[in-house]
């Protein structure tokens, strides 16, 4: 469970919201506490960012949706059949509800028993994710960073409900890097966790190195973003033209 990167790389950031990391265990993790309240598996996140490092088991979750999601416990029938949203005025009928739970990444029965949270200064252990809470300026920076070396492209999934999965279960069963949105999603938004236009970035375990390199290495704040419109088109020109010139000293 020993941690084995420095994310200190993120207080940079300055988030009002501390990153978070998680990991997803079988066996009880050694040296932190169990936490000692029931809590939404969106509400975890919140906790751990102001709080000692803990970790939860299937009593600590408050509502089934967690639990359900890492194979903790059985499905719910009464909701996966799409009954709870429709009466709740989320969807239009049950069939549109339901179809979020047959889509809905999760992880097998039994292969998880214990869900370790900390906050990316007191991570004493590798995380499975590490949550970025943020800004959208601070999350371009992020963003930035996750593509700087290779490209690669970042996601927006998610749903109205059960915005847990996608928070947690699709970055790490996918392997791909996801953003939500705080105010789109329902659990949370009914449960206050967090005020609405911020960006949760949720980065997979093999992806965060590879982020907290180019965060070391590119520079954060870009002189474009305060040029203004008529000065970046200028400067865009020019760099056009040097390219220009260099090909046709070729």
């Amino acid at each position: 469970m020993k941690k084995q990167i420095d994310l200190l790389v993120f207080e940079r950031l300055n988030c009002e919201y501390k990153p978070v990391g998680v990991k997803f265990m079988l066996t009880k993790p050694d040296g932190i506490v169990k936490l000692d309240k029931k809590l939404a598996f969106c509400e975890m996140l919140k906790e751990a960012q102001s709080g000692e490092p803990f970790y939860a088991t299937e009593e600590n979750h408050e509502c089934k949706a967690g639990t359900i999601l890492l194979g903790m416990s059985e499905v719910d029938p009464i909701f996966e059949s799409g009954q709870v949203g429709a009466k709740l005025g989320v969807y239009e009928d049950p069939r549109a509800n339901r179809r979020i739970y047959l889509e809905s990444p999760r992880v097998e029965r039994g292969s998880v028993n214990y869900v370790a949270y900390s906050s990316y200064d007191k991570l004493p252990f590798d995380p499975d994710l590490l949550i970025v809470t943020a800004k959208p300026s601070q999350a371009e920076i992020v963003l930035r960073a996750s593509g700087y070396k290779t490209g690669a492209a970042w996601n927006a999934k998610g749903t109205t409900v059960l915005g847990c999965a996608w928070l947690y279960m699709y970055p790490y069963v996918q392997g791909e890097l996801n953003v939500m949105i705080t105010g789109l999603h329902h659990g949370m938004n009914a449960r206050k966790t967090f005020p609405e236009g911020l960006l949760l970035i949720s980065i997979p375990f093999d992806k965060i190195p590879g982020i907290v390199d180019s965060l070391k290495t590119m520079e954060w704040d870009l002189p474009q973003y305060s040029w203004g419109k008529d000065v970046h088109l200028k400067k865009m020109k020019e760099i056009a033209n040097e390219v220009i010139q260099e090909l046709q000293k070729q």
